[in-house]
C-alpha cells in the first residue's frame, strides 16, 4: 500500500471514529410544559451530572438557552408547529428567527448543532394541518442557515412521528413512507439529504401497547422474550429495531439508505395508565441503553445510534387529550428526583444524580375535612374544579393512587390545586370543604406532593374577569384571586430586580 492509500485509510478511520464520538451517547428531551419549572441552570447542571451530551428544546426558550451557555452540551433546539406558517411565507421571518435564536446565541458560547422544524406536524390526528407549511419552513431555515454562514456547524430536521411510514405485511423490508404523504415525505428526504441533514424520528412501543390490547408485551422490551417476527433471514425481537428497520428499509428503496438517522424521542411514562409504571419506565429505558451502550444498532442499520430519551422531567401542564399518561414521560419528578435505578454507563455511581439544591415550599397540605360528609353536594363540583385546574392524572385504575378510598382521592385533587397555587391559603377552601394540615398524606406508592418554588422566570397570565358563569361561583372568584396574587407577585419582583 503506498503512502497516499495509506493516508487515506488512515483520514477515513480518523472519519469514522469522528461519527462514532459525535454520535455516540445519550441525549434528553427537556420540555417546559410545567407549572413550576425547575430553575434552568440547575437543569443544565442536572444534565451535566448524569452525563447527558446533548439536549432537545421545543423552542427557542430564553431562559434555557442562556442557561445552556459554555455549557458543552450540544443543543437541537425546536420550532413549534404554530410557527410553520409565518416561516414557511417569508424567508425575512426566517432569518430573523435564525439571527435571534441561532446566531446570537452561537456567539454567545450555546453550541446548537440542530434546528428542528416542527415537532411531528404529519401526525395523523392532526388531519392535514402542516402539510403545505412545513417543507417550505424547513427550506427557508435551511436558507437563513446559508445566509448567516451557519450551514456547516448548525443542520435542519424535522422530527417526525413514525406514523409517516409503514409496511404492509409488517414486516420491516416492506417498509414504504405512507400513501399519502410519499411524494411530500421524498422531497424533504432529498432536501434533507442534499443538504448533510439527518432525519429524525420518534418511536413509542408503549403507544402501541396503548392503542392496541392485543399488542405482545414482550415484544415492546429487549429482553428477546417475544415471539420473533421473520423478515428473510432476520429475526426481530422488539419493536424498536423492527420499527426503526422499517424506516431504513423506506429510506433504502427511495436510493436513500445512508441518510443519518436521529430518534428524537424514545421513553416510558411511569403513571396515568395501567401499563404506564416505573417498574415498565426502567424495564424499557434500561432495556434501550443497553442496546444502544453495545454499539450494535440495529439489524439493517448497524453502528451508534443517536438518541434521546423521552423525557427529562415531568410536565404537569401538557395535554392529556392523547392520555393521562402524557403528564409522566420524565425519568426525573417535577423536582428532579430520579423515578428509579436507570445506568445510563455516563456515572460513576451507575445511577441517576437528583437535581441539586431545589426549593420546596412549607411542609403543609390541603386535605378533606374529616368532618365532612361524602355525600355533600358540593364534593363533586370541587373536584372537578380542582382536577380541572391542577393535575388529577395519578388517580384512576392501576396508577400510582389508585388505591386510595374516596377521602383520599378528594384530597389528593385539593391538594394538587393547592400546591399548584403556591400553597395559597384561598386555594385551599372549596367552600370550606378543606383544610390546610402538616401531617404528610402520602401513601403507599401515592405521593402527596409539595410544589417547589417557582422559577422566577415563568410568565403568569393575566388574571380574567371574576364572571360567575358556571357552578360552584366561588372557584371563579379564587381562580380570579389566586391569579391576580401571582401577577402581583411577578410585578414586585420584576421591579426589585430592576432596583437591584
Amino acid at each position: 500500500m503506498g503512502n497516499m492509500e495509506w493516508f487515506s485509510v488512515g483520514f477515513r478511520m480518523i472519519c469514522w471514529l469522528c461519527f462514532v464520538v459525535c454520535v455516540g451517547g445519550i441525549g434528553a428531551n427537556w420540555g417546559t410544559q410545567t407549572s413550576h419549572p425547575i430553575p434552568p441552570n440547575t437543569v443544565v447542571q442536572m444534565l451535566k451530572n448524569n452525563g447527558f451530551q446533548k439536549v432537545k428544546l421545543f423552542d427557542a426558550d430564553e431562559g434555557l438557552l442562556n442557561a445552556l451557555k459554555k455549557s458543552g452540551l450540544e443543543v437541537m433546539v425546536g420550532i413549534p408547529n404554530d410557527m410553520l406558517a409565518v416561516l414557511a411565507a417569508s424567508t425575512k421571518a426566517a432569518q430573523n428567527w435564525v439571527s435571534k435564536n441561532v446566531s446570537e446565541y452561537i456567539n454567545d458560547g450555546v453550541n446548537i448543532r440542530y434546528v428542528a422544524v416542527g415537532n411531528e406536524p404529519f401526525l395523523q390526528t392532526y388531519n392535514g394541518s402542516f402539510l403545505q407549511t412545513t417543507f417550505p419552513a424547513l427550506q427557508n431555515v435551511q436558507g437563513a442557515l446559508t445566509k448567516a454562514g451557519l450551514s456547516s456547524q448548525v443542520k435542519v430536521t424535522i422530527p417526525l412521528n413514525a406514523d409517516v411510514y409503514e409496511s404492509s405485511s409488517g414486516r420491516p423490508s416492506d417498509g414504504d413512507f405512507r400513501s399519502d404523504i410519499r411524494g411530500l415525505m421524498l422531497a424533504i428526504v432529498k432536501f434533507l439529504s442534499d443538504n448533510a441533514a439527518p432525519f429524525t424520528v420518534n418511536i413509542y412501543p408503549f403507544i402501541s401497547l396503548y392503542s392496541d390490547p392485543n399488542f405482545p408485551v414482550d415484544y415492546a422490551f429487549f429482553e428477546g422474550n417475544s415471539s420473533a417476527v421473520i423478515d428473510g433471514t432476520t429475526s426481530y425481537t422488539n419493536m424498536f429495531d423492527a420499527n426503526h428497520d422499517t424506516l431504513i428499509w423506506a429510506l433504502k428503496k427511495n436510493g436513500y439508505g445512508n441518510l443519518p438517522v436521529i430518534v428524537g424521542e424514545i421513553g416510558w411514562p411511569t403513571d396515568g395508565d395501567m401499563n404506564a409504571n416505573p417498574q415498565y419506565a426502567q424495564r424499557f429505558n434500561q432495556g434501550f441503553m443497553n442496546h444502544i451502550l453495545m454499539g450494535q444498532g440495529t439489524p439493517v442499520r448497524p453502528g451508534p445510534i443517536d438518541a434521546y430519551l423521552f423525557s427529562l422531567i415531568d410536565e404537569d401542564e401538557k395535554s392529556i387529550q392523547p392520555g393521562n399518561f402524557e403528564r409522566h414521560w420524565g425519568i426525573f419528578t417535577y423536582d428532579g428526583l430520579p423515578k428509579y435505578q436507570l445506568n445510563l454507563g455516563t456515572t460513576k455511581s451507575g445511577g441517576l444524580v437528583r437535581a441539586l439544591n431545589v426549593q420546596y415550599l412549607d411542609k403543609k397540605w390541603c386535605v378533606l375535612k374529616p368532618s365532612v360528609n361524602l355525600d355533600d353536594s358540593r364534593i363533586a363540583p370541587s373536584v372537578s374544579y380542582a382536577c380541572a385546574n391542577a393535575d388529577c392524572t395519578s388517580l384512576g385504575y392501576n396508577t400510582s393512587c389508585g388505591n386510595l378510598d374516596a377521602q383520599g382521592n378528594i384530597s389528593y385533587a385539593f391538594n394538587s390545586f393547592y400546591q399548584k397555587n403556591d400553597q395559597d391559603a384561598v386555594a385551599c377552601d372549596f367552600s370550606n370543604l378543606a383544610t390546610i394540615t402538616e401531617k404528610d398524606p402520602t401513601t403507599g406508592t401515592c405521593r402527596f406532593e409539595i410544589m417547589i418554588v417557582a422559577d422566577s422566570g415563568m410568565s403568569w397570565n393575566l388574571p380574567r374577569s371574576p364572571i360567575c358563569s358556571h357552578t360552584p361561583c366561588f372557584m371563579e372568584i379564587n381562580e380570579y384571586l389566586l391569579r391576580c396574587k401571582r401577577l402581583n407577585k411577578m410585578v414586585t419582583m420584576r421591579i426589585s430586580f430592576k432596583i437591584e
